[in-house]
């Protein structure tokens, strides 16, 4: 049985920061994995003051297609499938709290369900990756993503519903994304105590780890994938506009963190599996159903 994993994101380069090394490790023991980005990105700004002059005079008059080459250049490093569900970036809210039209979050929940209904129906994955109600962070298309999903994985499964988006398809189980979560960024900042309590980055790790001590750690899966944190490394590297050198997505060295914390972690939000969870496998009790 060929097991398949479908990972929906906001943005391109969001696969990138919130699973790409999950992603690496399945891959690795052959499921075939599939990213949906719900919008293009064109909203984003240039967030890499090194990015190339070449690149830089892209973004100027094309940052859609400057994404659309980040995005293929980061699909080739995680060897995964992709698709567009084709919406605008819809920025942040107006001062009034409307979206410009057209763009995701102004798209009513139905119709962007119906198109995320047909991928699925054609992929057949058994599992889903999101974003919890909260969109890991409050931007509006995080949020309408995880709207998007969830309807997604309901209706797919419903013959009744969208029943021109193909036969039916239920998922077997749905995960939210708690990668930055509290016990992770512990485990990491104890660590560098532990090994380089003279490095100055302690201090600014210290003052992000404040940030969330009191939020609520969800996780209830972790994905033993330390092996494939390069992996995921240079996927970020390949959005460059977005990415910089110095970002936070690299204060630590992946050692530390295969130290530390060789995981990514998530929350089983639905599962129409009736087998207990495995902690550490997202296809623990899925049976080929095909």
């Amino acid at each position: 049985m060929t097991y398949r994993l479908l990972a929906v994101h906001a943005h391109p380069d969001d696969e990138s920061s919130k699973g790409s090394a999950t992603m690496a490790y399945y891959r690795s023991r052959g499921v075939d994995v599939m990213v949906v980005s719900c919008t293009g990105g064109e909203g984003g700004e240039i967030l890499n003051e090194s990015l190339a002059a070449e690149a830089k005079a892209m973004a100027d008059r094309d940052m859609p297609g400057l994404r659309r080459r980040e995005m293929a250049a980061a699909q080739e490093v995680l060897g995964v499938r992709h698709r567009w569900l084709g919406y605008h970036d819809s920025g942040m809210a107006r001062e009034d709290g409307t979206f410009p039209h057209n763009s995701f979050a102004s798209i009513p929940l139905e119709v962007s369900a119906g198109v995320l209904v047909r991928v699925l129906r054609e992929f057949r994955p058994h599992v889903v990756l999101t974003y919890d109600e909260n969109g890991g962070y409050p931007h509006p298309d995080h949020i309408r993503c995880h709207q998007v999903s969830v309807e997604a994985f309901e209706a797919a499964a419903d013959p009744k519903r969208y029943p021109d988006a193909g036969e039916p398809w239920a998922v077997s189980k749905l995960y939210y994304d708690h990668i930055f979560n509290y016990p992770r960024m512990k485990a990491n900042y104890d660590k560098l105590l532990e090994t380089a309590p003279e490095d100055p980055l302690a201090e600014r790790l210290g003052e992000m780890l404040s940030w969330r001590q009191d939020q609520e750690d969800r996780s209830t899966t972790h994905i033993p994938c330390g092996d494939f944190f390069e992996v995921r490394d240079a996927a970020l590297r390949a959005h460059a506009s977005q990415v910089a050198p110095d970002s936070a997505f690299f204060f630590w060295s992946n050692d530390l963190q295969r130290s530390a914390w060789p995981y990514e972690d998530y929350e089983l939000a639905r599962s129409r599996v009736d087998a207990p969870e495995d902690p550490h496998d997202f296809f623990a009790g899925i049976e080929d159903t095909e």
